[in-house]
């Protein structure tokens, strides 16, 4: 065999090898790092749906269900006891960065994972029952600034969630001291939901996409929500934004997945191609918008830059109220 060929040769087994390397996993797991009924739960399920949709995954992906610190328990598990597995994702969100930014995933920092895709974003929201007195904002922050203790705030995770910090806003906002608010600790969005409906705390606070569902059916309304305009789509385009009520407060939740920090370059790559071709599919928007998410696209390198600078700026916001030395 000549040199040309050896070398052609050569090439086509690489080639071969790593569409090998490349090859769809196995078995396709997404974790929802909170209870059913939540942000985390959405987000696996949008890819659950989309990646089978776009014919990029030919098995069913299993979402399940992994609860415990807004997130921390599934970092540490995956970090810790499964960084290699290729067929794991998991989901998180602006509420994550926020917590890795405090030091609340234990001894695992923003550095620890491989952060793959962002699918999509919501806005932070602040919602009661549809029979609550507060009928705006203001309602509220006067409510609070006669007694906070008799307003019963249930939010995803302890102070200094994402949850909390944007209460923690509006307090600050109206003169409040943030740690004389009340609040009660909640798994996720679906928590917050069925506690807020079943009388056990008056105000949640969350995030929109979470809220739709129980607005639709008129069982939950919303004060404000936090994005910088009122928003576009028929059913959201009477909650007035915080900021029109006089509360400078815009707050994104992206969302997203990121793998185990050992997956192989390959398999990352082929998960990365899989999200860019997914991302850039009219179909992907329509499912997204069936959520109540907005465009937020963003793979590989560029989110993994992302993150670091949001991790960053969420240290700061915390140092503010105290929350880190």
């Amino acid at each position: 065999m000549n040199g040309s060929l050896r070398r052609f040769a050569l090439a086509a087994s690489v080639m071969l090898f790593a569409g090998q390397l490349m090859a769809e996993p196995k078995r396709p797991e997404c974790i929802a790092p909170a209870s059913p009924g939540g942000g985390f739960d959405l987000t696996c399920k949008l890819a659950q749906s989309a990646l089978v949709n776009e014919k990029l995954l030919t098995k069913p992906m299993r979402v399940t269900y992994m609860p415990g610190g807004v997130g921390a328990v599934a970092y540490n598990a995956v970090v810790a006891q499964r960084p290699a597995d290729a067929g794991t994702l998991v989901a998180w969100s602006s509420g994550s960065l926020l917590n890795l930014a405090q030091g609340k995933f234990g001894r695992f920092d923003e550095t620890n994972v491989r952060w793959l895709a962002a699918v999509g974003t919501s806005y932070g929201a602040i919602a009661v029952k549809s029979d609550s007195p507060y009928k705006n904002l203001d309602d509220l922050v006067q409510a609070l600034k006669k007694d906070p203790s008799k307003v019963v705030i249930g939010s995803g995770g302890t102070v200094g969630s994402q949850d909390w910090m944007q209460t923690a806003l509006i307090a600050k906002a109206a003169g409040i001291n943030p740690r004389d608010l009340r609040y009660v600790a909640l798994e996720g969005g679906g928590e917050i939901a069925t506690a807020l409906l079943g009388g056990h705390i008056q105000v949640g606070s969350t995030d929109i996409s979470d809220s739709m569902p129980h607005i639709q059916s008129g069982d939950m309304r919303l004060l404000a929500v936090f994005s910088d305009k009122r928003l576009d789509e028929p059913e959201m385009k009477d909650i007035p934004t915080a900021r029109e009520q006089g509360y400078d407060i815009v707050w994104p939740v992206v969302r997203g997945f990121y793998l185990g920090p050992k997956v192989s370059d390959e398999d990352y790559a082929w998960w990365k191609d899989s999200f860019d071709k997914l991302l850039a599919s009219p179909e992907f928007a329509k499912l997204r918008d069936q959520r109540e998410l907005f465009p937020f696209a963003m793979t590989g390198q560029e989110l993994d830059t992302y993150v670091k600078k949001q991790v960053a700026d969420y240290k700061v916001l915390a140092k503010e109220f105290g929350l880190i030395q």
